[in-house]
């Protein structure tokens, strides 16, 4: 790691700026699509999930720039939110969906709950710009910032499949209810997943999965970052385990 982890007093993660935005190394900001296709068939779709496993990195993120998919969040979006960060991570993080800002600007975890986040990797000695990548289970904002629809999961299910398995993260940090139980497939709380052992297996890796609250969340409940910095704590110490293939 580098540093030791800061101390419980830090665990507060400050609320200042200072902490400049990573630069994107996949994902772009594409232009607004003239038309959303029609809604594609069943064999359709399967063509597509089987043409995205074997996609490159930079080939997933341009196909999440054009993708015309779900309908209702093609007509609605900005700009599609590929992900952002370096491409061997020892850490990936895993939210929700765009939020409006993300739309706007076509990046992951910007505005206040961005800066949350980048203080929150800086406690534990990481950054975007160096040891982490940063991804939605969602690709586009949901109108409104509604929950995303069943079929938009799995719309972009194959997608988020094919980052994990090329970037190969060390530990995965997943924050907020809905990205949690997507990607562990639970109905629990957060409070109920958090400071267990969950893995992820890709291939013929089992990935450390870690549980925390979203930052909007500790946002708006400050009080509950001292258990946000208990998470934190397992991911550092996952992270200083040997690597394993």
């Amino acid at each position: 790691m580098g540093r030791t982890p800061l101390s419980e007093t830090d665990s507060a993660f400050g609320s200042g700026g200072g902490v400049k935005p990573a630069p994107v190394i996949t994902g772009v900001q594409s232009p607004e699509p003239a038309a959303c296709a029609s809604v594609p068939s069943a064999d359709e779709l399967l063509a597509r999930e089987q043409k995205i496993r074997v996609m490159s990195l930079d080939d997933v993120s341009r196909a999440i720039e054009s993708c015309e998919v779900c309908r209702d969040l093609c007509r609605n979006r900005k700009h599609p939110v590929p992900g952002q960060g370096i491409t061997n991570p020892r850490l990936m993080i895993i939210g929700e969906a765009p939020g409006e800002m993300e739309d706007l600007k076509g990046l992951p975890f910007v505005g206040r709950s961005g800066e949350l986040l980048d203080n929150m990797l800086v406690a534990i000695g990481l950054s975007r710009t160096d040891s982490v990548f940063v991804a939605n289970t969602i690709k586009c904002r949901p109108p409104a910032n509604r929950n995303p629809r069943p079929e938009e999961v799995s719309a972009c299910k194959p997608y988020l499949q094919r980052q994990i398995e090329l970037l190969e993260p060390q530990v995965i940090l997943v924050v907020g209810l809905f990205a949690s139980q997507t990607l562990l497939g639970s109905t629990e709380g957060v409070q109920a997943l958090r400071q267990r052992d969950h893995f992820l297996e890709i291939g013929q890796r089992k990935i450390p999965v870690v549980v925390t609250f979203h930052p909007a969340y500790l946002l708006r409940r400050p009080e509950d970052k001292f258990m946000a910095w208990q998470d934190l704590k397992q991911v550092w110490s996952l992270l200083r385990e040997p690597r394993t293939n």
